[in-house]
């Protein structure tokens, strides 16, 4: 597939990059650049590899989200959360600040609405991964990163640590981080 001349979707966005920080617009016309869009989204997705990746990830700041659990590729437009209920702890990673994972807690139960690339309507119901997943992703269309997620020294700790894994070889083993 050939890439735009601007390199937008060419390659993921990571921790600093100020696109990762602002809110991502809502879309509301879908077309064949959407479905094009889509499918970039998810050769970058394979090639990082991940199993979610949120358009400013890669420097599209439109609300769409890609993901793949279970080899069943799947596509969401305008995502919100519904309801969401209990909780689950999981070390989360991010391929926007990649090699670090951390231990979060988020709710473990998720319904989701949203819009799919034909423009139906879904609403999904979620839990534990998947859940973390869509809950992670729509932080992504927020201008939201796991950083913000934490209290102020967690998140001094963990940016600490994301440095020492850039400083590493690309091959190093990924480091996960306790914060309770």
């Amino acid at each position: 597939m050939a890439q735009s001349s601007s390199n937008k979707g060419s390659s993921i966005r990571k921790y600093g990059d100020p696109v990762l920080a602002a809110m991502a617009d809502e879309i509301t016309n879908i077309d064949g650049k959407l479905v094009t869009l889509a499918e970039d989204m998810f050769r970058v997705m394979y090639q990082a590899p991940g199993l979610g990746l949120a358009g400013p990830q890669i420097g599209v700041q439109k609300q769409i989200f890609v993901y793949d659990v279970d080899d069943d590729p799947q596509v969401i437009i305008n995502p919100k959360i519904v309801e969401s209920s209990g909780e689950w702890v999981y070390d989360e990673g991010c391929l926007s600040i990649p090699g670090l994972y951390v231990e979060m807690l988020r709710p473990k139960k998720v319904l989701v609405s949203g819009y799919t690339l034909e423009g139906e309507e879904v609403k999904i119901e979620a839990d534990e991964l998947l859940a973390r997943l869509f809950q992670h992703e729509i932080d992504h269309l927020q201008g939201v990163l796991m950083f913000d997620r934490m209290l102020p020294d967690q998140r001094e700790l963990a940016i600490v640590e994301y440095a020492k894994v850039g400083e590493g070889p690309a091959d190093a083993e990924p480091v996960y981080l306790r914060l309770s």
